[in-house]
């Protein structure tokens, strides 16, 4: 006897306003056909998938590219992060209808707007040796327990590493507000994301009107004005706004739970 075929689950991508019965084609994972569902005045972004799907390289570009195509047809887009399934098109027409308000105020929050990055790095060789030209108070230090002809202390060590991660937090946060200054009057938000690795300085996402793009590069370039060589400016985008919508969708049968926090 043949085991029974898996019923099929909705991949889904993204919240939109109302479009009905819109279908984007075979873009989505594996190449699955994506198409909206209705519930009131939002509409769901789904396609149907067999299984569930790891998070590797070509899937999250299947699932990026919907929702740059979802943002050249519709005014605002909640993304719904990668890995959300629900059971059926009921489960997903139901969390639709029940959560009407807190979906709509997400939607108004993101209307006409995206999201642009920016990440700023130190580009040199050596961190630390860079820290110790351009910080006299490091450079003093190490010197102090370095130089010579002894062997440092581990306490010695320490405590030089303790300076530089102080001066490393310090000018982080006195660059990241200068840019800050130059880019608020052309974004609505920025919210600084957690740095990676010590070379980066700041990594900033900022919700731009659409129209305000050019304006939002053109500022990127006079901030970077400001730093010397030492310094990478890479701007990137528009995305959707993933950093500025967290929406928490329970998909299961039976449930109807949406949470949508700025």
């Amino acid at each position: 006897m043949k085991a029974a075929a898996l019923k099929p689950k909705l991949y889904v991508y993204a919240i939109v306003p109302r479009l009905d019965d819109r279908i984007l084609g075979p873009i989505g994972l594996d190449t699955s056909t994506v198409h909206s569902i209705t519930g009131g005045s939002l509409s769901a972004f789904v396609s149907e998938i067999a299984g569930r799907f790891r998070p590797e390289r070509r899937h999250l570009a299947a699932h990026q590219e919907v929702l740059r195509q979802l943002m050249d047809v519709a005014p605002a887009v909640l993304p719904v992060a990668f890995g959300m399934v629900a059971e059926d098109g009921k489960v997903m027409h139901r969390i639709l209808s029940r959560n009407q308000r807190s979906l709509r105020e997400q939607l108004e929050r993101v209307h006409g707007r995206v999201e642009m990055g920016l990440r700023v790095t130190w580009d040199v060789p050596n961190i630390f040796e860079y820290f110790v030209a351009t910080h006299e108070e490091l450079r003093v230090t190490r010197d102090r327990f370095f130089g010579g002809h002894r062997e440092p202390m581990q306490d010695d060590k320490i405590e030089v590493g303790r300076l530089f991660d102080r001066l490393l937090t310090e000018d982080r946060e006195t660059h990241g507000a200068r840019v800050e200054e130059i880019l608020a009057p052309c974004c609505d938000e920025i919210k600084p994301n957690t740095t990676r690795g010590q070379t980066e300085v700041f990594h900033l996402a900022c919700l731009v009107q659409r129209d305000r793009q050019p304006a939002f590069e053109a500022a990127v370039f006079e901030a970077a004005k400001l730093f010397d060589n030492s310094y990478a400016f890479d701007y990137s985008g528009p995305w959707a706004p993933h950093n500025f919508v967290d929406l928490a969708l329970d998909l299961r049968p039976g449930h109807a739970a949406a949470h949508a926090h700025g």
